[in-house]
């Protein structure tokens, strides 16, 4: 069978033709091993889907859904920090209620500005994730010579606005002070917020912190977000309220030398990621019902409260990041700027 046009031919099925049609479209038919040509019709999806049906193939055959399972198998995928694996998995979840059974190759860049705009317009920026994760599925289609394009190149991301949230003293201290009036678990998800508001860290380089890797003098964490020779380690010290909060941990039942700081109750293991958020999660929506806060706030915002009373401190950014512009513009969060008069 000639192929007529390679750009028409992209995405096919095996003995599946274009045909081309004067008006610049295409006419799609089947070539069975016996028989005459079956014709399809001129759109591709369907007609990729009806050979499908013809030949008993996998039902995953051309769709996102095979794309997502050879990208969990690729090297760069693997290559990625548990905290983003989990990440793109949530990702995937709402994609798959759109672009599950879609046909890689029908799908346009009309199809991804939908997505954008209409599926998910409640959650605009959410959605820009997923459409990044979207966009290294085609990036695989183009490897595998599915497509000859990503589509999702061509679409404009929904507008997103750095996150200003700064939790103040007045309103963190007040929380600290009930969480630990609640409970076992509360004082563990309440000691963690303390330890990220206290030295900065992101929750994926403490979640599994264990006591080897703290002394009377430093907290040994590190670095997320940076793979092979830009790999960088910390060296916290260990301020006395630092220390207090360790202290706590200790005390609680279950402590080892060798175990995790912040472990469980029930286990005495660390929190996996999607448990933490799960209670954390439990955790201010109860402390927003006793009226304790007023507005929830994430882990990323503890990291914002110490860049900004840092800077109040010491009269300097810390070093958070790889860039310090990142650290300027993304997690300082002062209300006020001091300036000093001629």
């Amino acid at each position: 069978m000639r192929q007529r046009d390679r750009h028409s031919q992209l995405g096919l099925l095996p003995r599946m033709e274009a045909r081309p049609r004067k008006d610049g479209t295409f006419t799609y038919r089947y070539h069975p091993f016996d028989g005459k040509p079956i014709n399809l019709g001129q759109d591709k999806g369907e007609a990729i889907r009806r050979v499908l049906d013809l030949t008993n193939r996998a039902s995953d055959e051309g769709q996102f859904s095979r794309l997502w399972r050879l990208y969990q198998d690729r090297p760069e995928f693997k290559r990625l920090a548990e905290s983003t694996k989990e990440q793109y998995r949530d990702n995937w979840k709402e994609l798959e209620k759109v672009f599950a059974r879609g046909i890689v190759a029908a799908t346009k860049p009309k199809d991804i500005a939908r997505y954008l705009r209409v599926h998910r317009a409640s959650a605009p920026v959410v959605a820009n994730r997923e459409v990044a994760l979207l966009s290294n599925l085609f990036n695989l289609a183009v490897e595998l010579g599915d497509v000859d394009r990503n589509p999702c190149k061509e679409v404009r991301r929904n507008p997103e606005e750095s996150r200003d949230r700064l939790v103040e003293k007045k309103e963190f201290d007040p929380f600290v002070a009930w969480a630990l009036q609640q409970g076992p678990s509360a004082v563990v998800l309440v000691s963690m917020a303390q330890f990220a508001a206290l030295t900065g860290n992101r929750r994926a380089e403490f979640l599994k912190l264990h006591w080897p890797q703290v002394d009377e003098e430093v907290v040994r964490l590190q670095r997320a977000k940076q793979r092979g020779k830009k790999s960088k380690r910390e060296l916290v010290s260990v301020s006395a309220a630092l220390q207090a909060v360790l202290d706590r941990m200790k005390a609680l039942e279950g402590y080892s030398p060798m175990g995790a700081v912040f472990r469980a109750p029930r286990t005495g293991n660390a929190y996996s990621d999607r448990g933490f958020k799960t209670m954390w999660s439990r955790l201010m929506q109860k402390a927003l019902d006793a009226k304790v806060i007023a507005e929830r706030f994430t882990f990323h915002d503890l990291r914002g409260h110490y860049t900004t009373y840092f800077k109040l401190t010491f009269g300097e950014l810390p070093e958070l990041h790889a860039d310090p512009k990142t650290t300027a513009g993304v997690y300082e969060r002062s209300r006020e700027v001091h300036r000093r008069s001629l």
